[in-house]
């Protein structure tokens, strides 16, 4: 979960490593051309505010798929069908519906539960329940949009051009880099504490995690279409991609109405 939730602050620091330097002529080095491209991919996927997604996540042994739409224009609002299998929660393997605003996020188990067709897990609530992963939670929720992992690459400095590919039909290139946990913790928060932002380190470290890997992938007109980040970790191994598609598209989405819904607590 804590993985999935790449972000960032938005940061335009740079490496000052001898290999983000330009040569005498003023050209620009494999890794500047590839810090100013990206820059560039963040400007225009971030100022589109809307998308189409689709994506697959393996944690431990626990695949959840989802799909649907999200609207980052003004706080995250998100509509997708989820579906989840294996894992100690297990799975029915039919899809479930969740919302997401800026507040809260809401999921139909499929059954009711208390007379209840929704649960709410508010984010407030969580982060005070949870600790670190929770404040962590709220902190992306808020401010979360696609580009915040070309963000996060852009602000660590640590990132190559891989080579041109095809993602559905879309040619596109492909960027890699990796960060490691400490950087990762601190790059992908906005407001997070600095004491949670040390507990949470503590936990992924404890966890086997070590490093996270982000690979995107960027059409010819600057536009985020696919984005695959894995974290190393011995007791729970993350492995999620997401495909972005339909640019500008229209979300709708509204809350439950209180009467059918029960919090998570």
């Amino acid at each position: 979960m804590m993985a999935g939730l790449t972000a960032c602050n938005g940061s335009d620091k740079v490496s000052s490593s001898g290999s983000g330097s330009s040569d005498a002529a003023g050209a620009k080095s494999p890794l500047e051309a590839a810090l100013a491209s990206l820059k560039t991919v963040s400007q225009q996927t971030n100022g589109k505010n809307s998308a189409k997604v689709e994506g697959t996540t393996k944690n431990g042994t626990a695949t959840q798929t989802m799909k649907g739409a999200m609207d980052w224009s003004s706080g995250m609002h998100m509509a997708v069908d989820i579906t989840q299998s294996g894992g100690p929660m297990g799975g029915s393997g039919k899809p479930m519906k969740a919302l997401y605003t800026p507040d809260a996020m809401y999921m139909n188990m499929g059954m009711p539960m208390g007379g209840k067709n929704w649960v709410k897990y508010d984010y407030d609530v969580m982060a005070k329940k949870m600790g670190p992963a929770g404040a962590l939670i709220k902190d992306t929720m808020n401010n979360n949009n696609p580009g915040r992992s070309v963000d996060l690459l852009v602000a660590s400095g640590k990132v190559k051009e891989v080579g041109k590919e095809d993602v559905r039909g879309v040619q596109a290139t492909h960027y890699n880099g990796t960060l490691s946990v400490s950087e990762l913790t601190r790059m992908q928060t906005k407001n997070v504490s600095e004491a949670d932002l040390k507990a949470l380190e503590k936990q992924l470290k404890q966890a086997g995690a070590t490093t996270e890997t982000i690979d995107l992938w960027v059409s010819s007109d600057n536009l985020l279409v696919k984005k695959r980040e894995q974290m190393d970790s011995k007791s729970s191994p993350y492995d999620s991609t997401v495909y972005y598609s339909d640019y500008g598209t229209k979300v709708s989405v509204t809350p439950p109405p209180a009467s059918d819904t029960m919090d998570y607590k």
